[in-house]
């Protein structure tokens, strides 16, 4: 089991940009497919971006694509999202998520850890 903590979040102007930062602790990130996800107020949880532990892939999703970029760091053990312009529509609490040896996947249930979650919120 690995141990997951968001940094990162806050308030920021549509159109702006932010760096979500997700540290891992109690394994090597190198050995998990992570993923970030978002959940908006009376929302259901949705997938975000992934990328693939042999580094090999990543995924978005389409309302994200072109404007946030997943990005890991083996020796810092940290996986990031960049995001930039960003919309109103973008507010959530963004959640980093780990799958250990798996393929990249958009399910949540797919994933055995997770953060606690930081707050985007985008003004417009």
């Amino acid at each position: 089991q690995v141990q997951l903590v968001e940094s990162g979040g806050g308030l920021v102007q549509a159109g702006g940009s932010l760096r979500l930062a997700c540290a891992a602790s109690g394994g090597t990130i190198s050995y998990y497919t992570m993923g970030w996800f978002r959940q908006a107020p009376g929302k259901e949880r949705e997938f975000v971006a992934v990328t693939a532990y042999s580094s090999t892939g990543t995924d978005y999703a389409d309302s994200v694509k072109g404007r946030f970029t997943i990005s890991r760091d083996n020796t810092e053990n940290t996986v990031y999202l960049q995001m930039n312009r960003l919309k109103a529509e973008d507010t959530a609490v963004y959640y980093c998520a780990a799958r250990k040896l798996g393929e990249p996947t958009r399910f949540g249930t797919r994933y055995a850890d997770w953060g606690q979650g930081a707050q985007v919120t985008v003004a417009s």
